[in-house]
């Protein structure tokens, strides 16, 4: 059996990686999602293990004494993480799993999973990036330039990445990543086993 592949997905906000996904597992449902974990509160229109499992400040600082995270980072008082055990278990019942993560994030994932395959969601210019944050209309002025400024900031890390998806038609987007991990599939570490086993009958 095939194992699973990990891929990251990382994007600016206005990027429209949410939707993008959301769409994907809709398409996809056999396609893993990694839950983060995270010690703030659940907000009205969460649930458990959803997106998060809501945890302990003290059980998160245990379990990056026992090294049981991916990649975490700690914003305004409270951690988040990805959790190594349920990536790997995925991966180990041949499961694709997807991480959405930052490119902090992103980065010491690729350190830890060297395999790992990372794609960064783009818009299609700086304009419609602008234009998608000031859409919202739920923001100040002054928070739409800091999000601006933080979403130009990882665009320039989109270089570390191993593919970059630009989002100027969901649909295509979404299909644009069911064709990556489906060549990530049928690259030779993925089939080098058929080979393998195929030489040996003969």
């Amino acid at each position: 059996m095939n194992k699973g592949l990990v891929f990251i997905v990382s994007g600016p906000s206005g990027s429209g990686k949410d939707t993008i996904l959301a769409k994907l597992f809709a398409k996809c449902p056999e396609i893993k999602f990694s839950i983060s974990s995270i010690t703030r509160g659940m907000r009205e229109n969460e649930k458990e293990g959803e997106k998060y499992n809501f945890i302990s400040r003290g059980k998160f600082e245990q379990m990056i004494k026992d090294d049981e995270l991916l990649e975490y980072n700690e914003y305004v008082g409270n951690y988040y993480g990805t959790p190594k055990k349920p990536v790997i278990s995925a991966t180990e019942k041949g499961d694709d799993i997807i991480i959405e993560v930052d490119v902090n994030g992103a980065h010491s994932i690729r350190n830890k999973l060297t395999d790992a395959v990372s794609i960064f969601i783009m818009p299609p210019s700086f304009a419609e990036l602008k234009n998608r944050l000031s859409g919202r209309g739920t923001e100040t002025a002054e928070i739409i330039e800091k999000r601006l400024s933080s979403a130009l900031d990882e665009i320039k890390r989109a270089t570390e990445y191993d593919y970059v998806v630009v989002n100027d038609d969901l649909d295509i987007a979404v299909d644009d990543i069911i064709k990556i991990i489906k060549s990530n599939h049928l690259k030779l570490k993925s089939q080098k086993h058929i080979i393998d086993e195929v030489l040996e009958k003969c």
